[in-house]
């Protein structure tokens, strides 16, 4: 298995106003605009403030770690599921009892993931190394958690080998963390860009923008164009766009259950959602 990668980054999209502006310790409540949340992010700790509106899935909203919406709904999902409220990372208590895995996680929060549990960042291009659709034999039924931030999308078709993969790893009553970029449209179907891949690679063409070229299983070569790259050209391919309704049949195919869509905000960590779709998901292996 492939994810046609180099290695993982993030990148942030400051808010406009809201990224490295004066800490919410240093305003009183009576001077906050209408519609400014004032909140402790809980991945660094930091005092922060942001207009509600700026809160958005990808745009970095604490001005000390530059972390967004969605990464502090990992925290504060993982922090629920394994703790039982939802605390900031420095005040997390030490849990080496709790094992977890990270699917090439941010590392700002993977390393205090680390600190607090038996955790580790894992990687498919680099050490240490796992491939979600290929787990070893002696990592089955090993961990309590499973982290996984917007990768289930890159991953080489078909993606049921990486659900299949995250169910193996966990052990009975284990949870997947999970975000993923998905649609609410009525077809309740994942578009997938490449359906057919078998051996592909990515070239330049005359006017230097990347092409897959990919020689299916028949014989036949197919060529595509106008790729999507998340985290900037030449980093990770978009293999699909999820809709809400198959990614929540592939969880239950894998034999997942207590499956739910975590779209309470928690506004003393600024997670608020203004959207319905791509929120993160929690689901337990039975057990």
């Amino acid at each position: 298995m492939r994810y046609l990668r180099n290695r993982f980054s993030w990148r942030a999209t400051p808010a406009p106003g809201s990224h490295r502006q004066r800490p919410a310790s240093q305003t009183q409540a009576g001077d906050l605009a209408p519609g400014t949340l004032a909140f402790q992010c809980n991945v660094c700790g930091a005092p922060c403030l942001s207009a509600v509106t700026s809160l958005q899935r990808e745009t970095a909203s604490c001005w000390q770690c530059g972390s967004t919406v969605r990464m502090r709904a990992i925290v504060a999902l993982a922090s629920t599921t394994l703790l039982g409220t939802s605390l900031a990372l420095p005040a997390m208590p030490t849990r080496k009892d709790l094992a977890g895995i990270g699917l090439s996680d941010w590392e700002t929060y993977a390393r205090a993931l680390a600190e607090r549990f038996s955790y580790e960042n894992t990687f498919l291009d680099r050490e240490p190394r796992l491939d979600i659709t290929n787990v070893p034999p002696e990592r089955e039924s090993t961990l309590d958690f499973v982290i996984s931030s917007d990768v289930f999308e890159h991953v080489t078709p078909p993606v049921s080998r990486a659900f299949d993969g995250a169910f193996r790893l966990l052990k009975p009553g284990g949870h997947l963390l999970l975000t993923v970029p998905y649609t609410l449209d009525d077809s309740g179907v994942t578009v997938e860009h490449f359906p057919d891949l078998h051996d592909f690679h990515l070239e330049k063409n005359q006017v230097g923008a990347n092409v897959l070229v990919n020689i299916r299983r028949d014989g036949a070569t197919e060529t595509f164009q106008d790729l999507v790259f998340h985290g900037g050209e030449g980093a990770t391919l978009e293999m699909r766009i999820f809709c809400r309704d198959s990614l929540l049949r592939e969880l239950e195919h894998a034999g997942f259950e207590d499956v739910r869509i975590c779209a309470e905000p928690d506004f003393e960590h600024g997670v608020y959602w203004e959207c319905g779709w791509s929120l993160p998901l929690r689901a337990r292996k039975p057990g």
